[in-house]
């Protein structure tokens, strides 16, 4: 075998190698999404957007606190809502997860004192939140307080009793709704966060949109 046949055949092996690794790890991540399976997230009670008979029905299990949930709020739910839940294919909810200690506490008193008052304005409260996390500090430094949440309370949700949602924060007021959040993140067994939910199926790369997308495909057929 002279030397040039022997570098195609190295190029064509090494081809096949690479084809076989990736059609590996392809089938490896649709089973771990199978034994990801499992009962599907109860949203009732939960604020939701998008069309009620939707087919499919994502849940994020997020924290306030948490960089990533922040991240993925920027960069990956604004493509979601663009392309499935504002067209009807898709309903979404978000449940509050309290990893980060008291502030993550104060944060999702806030959203449930918001989500009461005014479902409508839950969102943009939410998105706002999200928002006003610092980008320049360590996610456990404070930055969450409540003047901080009726600040945004203000310009995000104006036809909330504001009076009502210091109360709800201060004396928590809401508290029975955050530890049913709670509760669902017990049961579903969440460990991290942003943890997404795609009917039943657990994302295993919440920020991987492709694999989000073929995830919520099959569901639509």
């Amino acid at each position: 075998m002279n030397k040039k046949t022997l570098m195609i055949v190295t190029v064509l092996v090494f081809a096949v190698i690479v084809a076989a690794i990736v059609i590996l790890n392809k089938q490896l991540e649709k089973t771990d999404q199978e034994q990801n399976a499992g009962k599907e997230v109860s949203i009732k009670n939960q604020p939701t957007i998008g069309d009620p008979d939707a087919p499919v029905t994502i849940v994020e299990f997020g924290d306030y606190k948490c960089p990533g949930c922040a991240g993925w709020s920027e960069s990956i739910y604004p493509k979601l809502k663009k392309d499935y839940i504002d067209t009807g294919k898709v309903k979404f909810a978000f449940i509050n997860v309290l990893f980060h200690g008291p502030e993550s506490l104060l944060a999702s008193l806030a959203s449930e004192s918001v989500y009461n008052q005014d479902p409508e304005a839950f969102w943009d409260f939410h998105d706002a939140l999200f928002a006003a996390q610092p980008t320049n500090q360590q996610h456990d430094e404070q930055w969450v307080t409540p003047d901080l949440l009726l600040d945004i309370a203000k310009e995000h949700a104006p036809n909330i009793d504001l009076d009502q949602l210091k109360k709800d924060i201060v004396e928590q007021g809401t508290l029975a709704a955050v530890e049913m959040d709670n509760q669902l993140v017990t049961e579903h067994n969440i460990k991290s966060t942003p943890s997404i939910i795609v009917n039943g199926v657990l994302v295993n790369e919440p920020f991987d949109y492709e694999a989000l997308k073929a995830l919520i495909e099959k569901g639509l057929k």
